[in-house]
């Protein structure tokens, strides 16, 4: 067996809709977020094995913090305001290997 991951990083989008009134991702935009990460990668062609795969999630339990993203194998969080952050995370960290520090959630 290889210890090639299979996808290179593997991004995560909460979209967790909450009925109870409290602040989530669903409401905070993360559906046009997602969408729109995932076109950019394949306009880029970075998706599929060995690359990188922009996904859904369920709830992540951050929803106060957010809208959260978290990639991984680095298990980075991130949080956003618009378009021009996803594009920022995608071309700094997705492609560049870094860290958008202003956008970053601590680990904790």
């Amino acid at each position: 067996m290889s210890d090639t991951l299979y996808f290179r990083k593997h991004v995560f989008f909460c979209m967790n809709q909450r009925e109870d009134g409290r602040p989530c991702c669903a409401e905070r935009g993360a559906q046009a977020a997602q969408e729109h990460a995932k076109r950019r990668i394949k306009q880029m062609d970075m998706n599929g094995q060995g690359k990188i795969r922009i996904n859904k999630a369920g709830c992540l339990d951050r929803c106060e913090e957010g809208p959260v993203m978290v990639v991984y194998p680095e298990g980075t969080w991130y949080t956003w305001v618009d378009q021009s952050d996803i594009d920022e995370i995608i071309d700094v960290d997705l492609v560049g290997g870094g860290v958008v520090e202003r956008l970053k959630l601590p680990n904790t």
